[in-house]
């Protein structure tokens, strides 16, 4: 294996250890000396629904929940979303289907507002990653390791 790679994927493990020993951080606590890189979690109870990276921490974590915040700027609410109206099928041609088409549809806007709502309420977890490729491998190691029912890393 590469050794620059190595390195980095043998750091990878430890950074899960320290996400997962961390205390979870809810919508109105999140802590005043946040890191501003990382790796972040969201979970429901036991079950761990969404991983991502951020260097922005506090910025994405509103982005994933203000109700004003947009479906571009929140996918985990638009997985949500979809999974509550059962529009799971994705389409990139105009029309029905796609996201901006589903961002103005009635039933679907209330079930993207719900899914905020119910991220509000979730576990927030975080670890400090100010290189890049690691956040990169780390938001994958931690999705698989996971099983994170909301992560894809699907070509669109």
């Amino acid at each position: 294996m590469n050794e620059k790679f190595a390195q980095h994927v043998n750091a990878l493990h430890p950074k899960f250890e320290e996400l997962m020993a961390s205390s979870p951080s809810h919508h109105q606590g999140l802590p005043p000396n946040m890191p501003p890189r990382g790796v972040y979690l969201f979970s429901d109870g036991s079950d761990h629904l969404y991983v991502g990276r951020s260097n922005a921490l506090r910025k994405r974590y509103g982005m994933h929940t203000r109700p004003s915040a947009d479906s571009n700027t929140a996918p985990f609410a638009f997985k949500l979303a979809r999974k509550a109206t059962g529009r799971t099928i994705v389409s990139y041609r105009p029309g029905d289907g796609t996201r901006k088409w589903l961002s103005q549809e009635p039933t679907f806007k209330a079930a993207f507002y719900e899914a905020k709502l119910r991220i509000q309420k979730m576990d927030f977890r975080f670890v400090q990653e100010d290189d890049p490729t690691r956040q990169a491998l780390l938001e994958m190691y931690c999705a698989i390791a996971l099983s994170a029912p909301f992560n894809d890393f699907d070509n669109h």
